[in-house]
């Protein structure tokens, strides 16, 4: 019996993420979406010949970053609604679907959180979670500075969903993993309605991490910076 499938995109984000796809591939709802999408950074190890071998689409970005291939991935494809996932075991194959029904549901923007009430982040059980508090920080700030909506625990988190037309109507300006947090202050800018899903993070399954702490915090305080003049301190 042929079932309907969704009016989305799962957007699957890579570079060099080939472990990780051999081992999550078979929990991917890919039947389940319209369109499935991989946005590759130039993986070299063997990830955009999994695609290929998958029937997946690779865009190939231009440019390294995770803000070039969110907005890549809003030219790619024509759903409406859009899921991001980076296979590389962080992230949970099992709230995919949940985070495109809070999009159905009425959200604007579907957050996967690491943090808070019944969520698990991959510092629980260490006796210093740096990373967490940084996380921590940074979305307190958020939401006092530019959210009158219910709180927002993770406004970091890449694993998240959001209206393709949404996503061009913040004309993100970010070009490597500030992206997310852009997306979200802009958001809330706007007063639109940010739903979160407590997520289980999981430890990383091969490849190189990413993003380097002292960098990437640096970063992310640069957005801050720049979305301040727009934030309740001066527009209330």
């Amino acid at each position: 019996m042929m079932t309907t499938k969704r009016d989305s995109a799962l957007i699957l984000l890579t570079l060099n993420e080939i472990e990780g796809l051999r081992a999550l591939w078979d929990q991917l709802p890919i039947a389940e979406f319209r369109e499935v999408v991989a946005l590759d950074g130039g993986s070299t190890d063997g990830t955009q010949e999994f695609f290929k071998e998958k029937g997946i689409p690779v865009v190939v970005q231009p440019i390294r970053g995770r803000g070039v291939a969110f907005r890549c991935a809003a030219e790619a494809v024509s759903s409406e609604r859009l899921v991001f996932f980076s296979p590389d075991g962080n992230e949970d194959p099992a709230d995919i679907v949940r985070l495109d029904d809070r999009l159905l549901d009425g959200a604007d923007v579907a957050i996967a959180r690491r943090f808070g009430p019944g969520a698990v982040n991959e510092e629980d059980g260490e006796f210093i979670k740096l990373r967490a508090r940084v996380n921590d920080t940074l979305s307190q700030v958020a939401n006092r500075l530019f959210y009158t909506g219910p709180r927002v625990y993770d406004t970091i988190n890449g694993f998240r969903a959001l209206r393709r037309s949404a996503l061009l109507e913040l004309d993100t300006t970010v070009k490597r993993f500030p992206i997310e947090y852009q997306i979200t202050i802009r958001a809330m800018q706007r007063g639109w309605r940010i739903d979160e899903v407590p997520t289980k993070e999981g430890q990383r399954i091969g490849g190189e991490r990413k993003a380097s702490s002292w960098p990437v915090g640096v970063d992310h305080l640069k957005v801050l910076l720049t979305e301040l003049p727009r934030s309740r301190l001066f527009t209330a």
